[in-house]
């Protein structure tokens, strides 16, 4: 059986070849994502729906794992660069990130970065 860190490296391949279903199927059914401080989103259909307007602009991704550790409770932290190619301009964005697995399937996604950071990224590609 993978470990979560396995399982977690296998769900960051599957950004990087910018595969949805397969970056759903991964999840539980109800599974919750949470880029701080914004709202959580809940469920296939509402992770889907805020998923697929951010990867619809971005012609590649590249996220880079730098550091991945798993806590004693199963958690498995990650820390990243992850890459956006957006309008023939990368966006980079240093992330930390918790990821809780049951059964295989990710439950709860929390990333942490600098929300000013995106938004400045935002503004340089109109």
């Amino acid at each position: 059986m993978p470990s979560n860190i396995d399982k977690v490296r296998d769900f960051i391949a599957l950004w990087n070849a910018r595969d949805l279903d397969a970056i759903l199927a991964a999840m539980a059914p109800d599974c919750i994502y949470h880029n701080m401080p914004w709202d959580p989103l809940v469920g296939h259909a509402a992770i889907r729906q805020g998923l697929a307007r951010f990867m619809s602009n971005a012609s590649e991704i590249d996220w880079r794992v730098y550091h991945i550790a798993q806590g004693e409770n199963g958690a498995v932290m990650t820390e990243r660069l992850d890459r956006f190619l957006i309008k023939d301009k990368w966006w980079e964005f240093p992330v930390m990130g918790i990821f809780e697995l049951q059964d295989e399937l990710i439950t709860h996604w929390r990333d942490y970065f600098d929300s000013a950071q995106v938004q400045a990224a935002r503004a340089t590609v109109g």
